[in-house]
């Protein structure tokens, strides 16, 4: 499905009813928007790990706008700001109310941004494997020089360079950086992953090459605005949003709650998936 919001297309789709049998009535579950990182990645990878708390929310998935499914358009509005502007506008398009926003390493940063700029709109914030600031690039990149290969190294480079240019560059790079981004990494199941997923380069290299938006990003003078419940989840061993940037965002957002899996690197939902639907379950009360 596709809803057509400020000036392009939004790929979306709905995992879930959004009415149950209570007693005799019916009840509406929460809707909650899964945002997927990147930039230039889609959601497909999301649904493995949300799909089971489709029988107790009714989840909606999206591709950002220049990623996945969603149209192209202008490609200078391949920002942070365009992406919370564009994910409120298809809140507003399907009628719902608050919601619950549960955001992935990119999108836990849009997540935090949209819950900034449109409190009303967000009534529990879910935050997975991301973090608040730039700081993650230098950060990153001494973590894969103690734990890559020669290989990785040099990928991590390419990331911070804008040298990862087309959709089959940034599908390998997905590929080869898996035993980095999860402790359970499976490379068959890897393949199968990166064959369903859309890539486009364009996004990511607008937010993390030299001069893209993401090197001067920083919302820590904002995250005490936010008010709604927050969940935050983390991997200890997260090469890229290391669980330190989680337990900043902890310290920054009042009345938070922050949780770090033992056994996860970035892609929690395939190395903790369990524990992680639990804790999301148990903060939204379904």
């Amino acid at each position: 499905m596709r809803a057509k919001v400020r000036g392009t297309e939004i790929y979306f789709d709905v995992e879930g009813a959004g009415l149950v049998a209570d007693g005799a009535t019916l009840r509406d579950k929460p809707v909650a928007f899964a945002i997927h990182g990147g930039p230039g990645s889609d959601h497909s990878g999301l649904r493995p790990g949300f799909s089971p708390l489709s029988d107790r929310m009714q989840i909606v998935y999206f591709d950002h706008r220049g990623s996945g499914r969603s149209g192209k358009g202008d490609k200078s509005k391949y920002t942070l700001e365009e992406n919370i502007d564009d994910m409120e506008a298809l809140r507003q398009h399907l009628g719902v109310g608050p919601i619950v926003s549960m955001g992935t390493s990119y999108g836990g940063m849009m997540a935090m941004a949209h819950a900034i700029k449109y409190p009303q709109a967000v009534s529990h914030l879910v935050l997975i494997v991301t973090a608040a600031h730039s700081g993650i690039i230098e950060r990153s990149r001494e973590i894969a020089g103690v734990r890559g290969t020669p290989a990785q190294k040099k990928w991590v480079e390419d990331l911070y360079a804008g040298r990862i240019d087309t959709s089959e560059k940034l599908t390998t790079f997905h590929h080869e950086m898996g035993p980095l981004y999860a402790v359970t990494f499976d490379e068959a199941a890897s393949l199968k992953r990166q064959a369903l997923a859309k890539y486009e380069p364009e996004p990511l290299n607008r937010a993390f090459a030299p001069g893209g938006f993401m090197r001067s990003f920083d919302l820590r003078p904002k995250l005490g605005a936010i008010r709604v419940p927050t969940l935050i989840l983390a991997g200890r061993q997260d090469w890229i949003c290391a669980p330190e940037f989680s337990e900043e965002i902890h310290r920054l957002i009042p009345g938070s709650k922050l949780v770090i899996f033992e056994n996860s690197s970035h892609s929690m939902r395939l190395d903790e998936p369990e524990g992680m639907r639990r804790e999301i379950a148990a903060f939204v009360g379904v």
